[in-house]
């Protein structure tokens, strides 16, 4: 596809969801065509603990204890991560920020290297289509694709149409009543962010329950708007 990312400056997108719908299939379709890094924050967390950088001694310090890493840290973290040049096209935030006073601290830290959180997508999606959703899905091992029993069987059973990889794998917490929970939790969650990004006229609303392609569409059209603006 074309690379339609931005070359004078990172470009970076949150996407809300709740589990199970489909946020990471949408953000590696999303990475692939306009070149943008995903980042969540277990992942930055693990990464800069490995590098040794100062932020993540600063987290591994505090992990170690069973204690939460402070939004400074986290914060830290991301700002060390921002200057690796794999992120010039820009960045999909996962996983922070969770509340307005960490969307806050994200806007100053954006502000001070001119950039600034150019669109929230929000994938909406219908409680109880979500429950049959996520209690049928399984990825593959190796490299992460997702497939459901119903709604996305790889072509041939047990092979991974993307890679090829013959193991698939389920989350232990991908049952009916958990995922009732983690809904219930997701909402609550997240209502103040939905709020604070649709008070900056930044929030996007795209119902999730869908085809995949045309939910694609129209992320790809937000986030062309937000690369040629």
């Amino acid at each position: 596809m074309k690379d339609t990312a931005t070359e004078t400056r990172p470009v970076n997108l949150i996407l809300l969801g709740p589990p199970g719908a489909g946020k990471g299939t949408q953000a590696r379709m999303l990475m692939e065509q306009f070149g943008l890094v995903q980042l969540s924050t277990g992942d930055l967390l693990r990464g800069a603990v490995a590098a040794e950088t100062e932020a993540g001694l600063a987290a591994k310090a505090v992990m170690e204890t069973g204690a939460l890493v402070s939004d400074e840290i986290v914060l830290a973290v991301l700002k060390e991560r921002l200057d690796q040049p794999d992120v010039a096209a820009g960045t999909i935030l996962d996983g922070f920020p969770r509340t307005a006073a960490q969307a806050e601290a994200l806007d100053a830290l954006l502000a001070e290297r001119g950039q600034r959180i150019d669109a929230v997508i929000s994938l909406e999606v219908d409680d109880a289509a979500m429950v049959e959703r996520v209690s049928g899905r399984y990825t593959c091992a190796a490299c992460g694709e997702g497939y459901h029993d119903s709604f996305k069987m790889p072509a041939v059973a047990g092979v991974c149409d993307k890679c090829g990889g013959t193991e698939m794998k389920r989350r232990a917490d991908d049952n009916a009543e958990t995922v009732r929970t983690r809904l219930q939790a997701y909402h609550a969650e997240t209502a103040p962010l939905i709020d604070y990004y649709a008070a900056r006229g930044t929030l996007t609303g795209i119902p999730a329950m869908g085809e995949i392609g045309e939910i694609a569409e129209r992320m790809c059209a937000i986030v062309t708007g937000v690369t040629t603006a």
